[in-house]
């Protein structure tokens, strides 16, 4: 079971490429799906509001953003992790970046 603002390593299958994933949905025990709503964290930047630089971590190589464009429900069994975690403003920010996403 996740939690919000963990961070996992997922393989997406992508060329062999593994890619760090934020949790960005609720903690719920009673889920009817093991699955989790990810963001990647990636370290392209591209200057838009769907992006949320993340703060420096012990788990980040390189100055990353969480890219909410890419939101995707990742099974829990294919998580590797957890690795780290983002919390405060930080999160606020990832999830007002959803917000805006999800926008009419």
């Amino acid at each position: 079971m996740t939690k919000p603002g963990e961070v996992y390593r997922v393989d997406l299958g992508i060329g062999g490429k593994v890619r760090m994933m934020l949790v960005v949905s609720r903690f719920d025990e009673a889920a009817s799906r093991a699955l989790s709503l990810c963001v990647p964290i990636t370290s392209s930047y591209r200057d838009t509001k769907y992006e949320v630089e993340l703060a420096s971590a012990h788990f980040l190589r390189t100055k990353s953003f969480a890219n909410v464009q890419g939101l995707q429900a990742i099974q829990d069994h294919e998580l590797d992790g957890p690795v780290g975690l983002v919390y405060g403003d930080v999160f606020v920010r990832v999830k007002e970046a959803l917000r805006y996403a999800m926008e009419h």
